[in-house]
């Protein structure tokens, strides 16, 4: 399948500089160009675009309140926005993700990585490594006025599994990492983060990750415990 790419950005000779990039992929096709975020919200209901590179800072609408009324409007469920921002941990970024932003990627990106950010998306996968999250959860969510404490009960609807589960996903783990860590197929740990967001009603991974630290399954600070060996008899 060829993955249609929405590029957003108010420069034009960064996005002349992506499009040659996604059009250089077999499996990319890049449908259109919006110059600020009100083009983007537009061309994402008109050319249906699987993925949208989204700058944050846009005249006439920024990049952020694009991405809101994008992941908000039932009929672009299948979009997936992924933001592209000049420094790689910006204020900005975590307000994105909130917003329903799937991942973010700094400029200054590798022209291999980035094709490979657009597939993983693609895909229904969150582009959240370990040091982005710990990076911005532990500089953002130890802030007061960040979100709103959900508090553990938004969780009772998870099995203990998936809530051990999430923990790890919160922590920056993969789902190839959670099965080596929980003795599970890769399938099976995907499967109980799918139920997870789906339990709670979540866009994707990325939103797994905020509420797992907004109702404090997992706080700023916290670090990856150290695996159980499993016991030989």
């Amino acid at each position: 399948m060829t993955i249609r790419v929405l590029l957003a950005d108010d420069q034009t000779l960064i996005r002349s500089g992506f499009r040659v990039l996604v059009s250089s992929a077999p499996d990319l096709e890049v449908v259109a160009e919006a110059s600020n975020g009100r083009e983007a919200v537009e061309l994402a209901r008109t050319e249906r675009a699987d993925v949208i590179l989204m700058d944050i800072r846009m005249p006439e609408l920024d990049g952020l309140a694009a991405t809101r009324i994008i992941t908000a409007d039932e009929a672009l469920a299948g979009v997936k926005v992924l933001v592209l921002t000049t420094f790689e941990v910006d204020e900005y970024v975590f307000e994105a993700i909130r917003a329903g932003a799937s991942g973010f990627l700094g400029k200054s990106v590798e022209p291999a990585e980035l094709i490979d950010a657009i597939r993983v998306v693609a895909r229904g996968d969150a582009l959240l490594s370990p040091k982005a999250v710990r990076g911005l959860m532990n500089r953002f969510l130890a802030e007061p006025q960040v979100g709103q404490d959900l508090g553990p009960s938004a969780l009772d609807v998870l099995t203990d599994r998936e809530r051990e589960i999430v923990g790890l996903v919160a922590l920056g783990l993969t789902n190839d990492e959670i099965a080596v860590r929980l003795v599970l197929s890769p399938s099976t740990a995907k499967t109980h983060v799918n139920r997870a967001m789906m339990k709670l009603e979540c866009r994707d991974r990325a939103q797994l990750v905020v509420l797992a630290y907004q109702t404090g399954l997992v706080r700023p600070g916290t670090t990856l415990p150290p695996a159980e060996v499993p016991q030989t008899q």
